[in-house]
C-alpha cells in the first residue's frame, strides 16, 4: 500500500513538473542595429553620426575596444579584457551623460537556456567590472542574447572564440 502511495506521488509531481516547461519564445529579441529607446534624448550631435554619445565615436574613443572575450563556459574578466573595460570606463567618466548596454553573447554549443545564462553572466561581469571602476551602475544595462546573434559563422574553434564576448554598446 505505501509503495502505491510512493509511486501515484512520484507520477504526480512528475505530470506537475512536465507541465511546467517552459515554451520557446515566438519571437527573437531584435537585431542589433535597432535603436532601443531611451528616456533621455540623445545628443544633437548623435544625428551626424559620428560625434561624442554615438556607437561610432565610442569605438573609436576606445580604439576597438568594445568587446571583450572569453574562455569557454567562462565569464571571468582577465587582464586583456581588464584593459579593455579600464578604457570603456574612462569614457563613460568623460562623457556623464551617456548610458550603455552590455550584451552578452555565446557560442552555439550548448542549449539555448544555458548560453542565455552565460550570456547574463558574461554581461553582469563586464557591468560589475565597469562599476567597480566608478561608472553608476544606472548608466549601465544588460542583456543576453546567448548564441542568438552569432558575429562568427562556423562550427569551429575561430568562431566560437569571436563569439563568447560581452559588447558594449551606447545607447544615448
Amino acid at each position: 500500500m505505501t509503495r502505491k502511495i510512493l509511486i501515484t506521488a512520484l507520477l504526480t509531481g512528475t505530470i506537475a513538473l512536465a507541465g511546467c516547461k517552459t515554451a520557446a519564445p515566438e519571437e527573437l529579441p531584435p537585431q542589433q542595429s535597432t535603436v532601443i529607446p531611451s528616456e533621455t534624448p540623445a545628443p544633437a550631435t548623435s544625428q551626424a553620426g559620428s560625434g561624442p554619445g554615438t556607437q561610432q565615436h565610442f569605438v573609436g574613443a576606445v580604439n576597438g575596444q568594445n568587446v571583450v572575450y572569453f574562455d569557454t563556459d567562462r565569464y571571468n574578466i582577465d587582464s586583456a579584457d581588464a584593459a579593455a573595460l579600464q578604457t570603456q570606463a574612462q569614457y563613460l567618466m568623460q562623457y556623464p551623460n551617456l548610458t550603455v548596454t552590455v550584451e552578452g553573447h555565446a557560442d552555439e554549443r550548448g542549449t539555448r537556456d544555458y548560453n542565455l545564462a552565460l550570456g547574463e553572466r558574461r554581461a553582469n561581469a563586464a557591468k560589475n567590472y565597469l562599476v567597480g571602476l566608478g561608472v553608476p551602475a544606472n548608466r549601465i544595462a544588460t542583456v543576453s542574447y546567448g548564441k542568438e546573434r552569432p558575429v562568427a559563422m562556423g562550427s569551429d574553434a575561430s568562431a566560437w572564440a569571436q563569439n563568447r564576448r560581452a559588447v558594449t554598446v551606447v545607447i544615448s
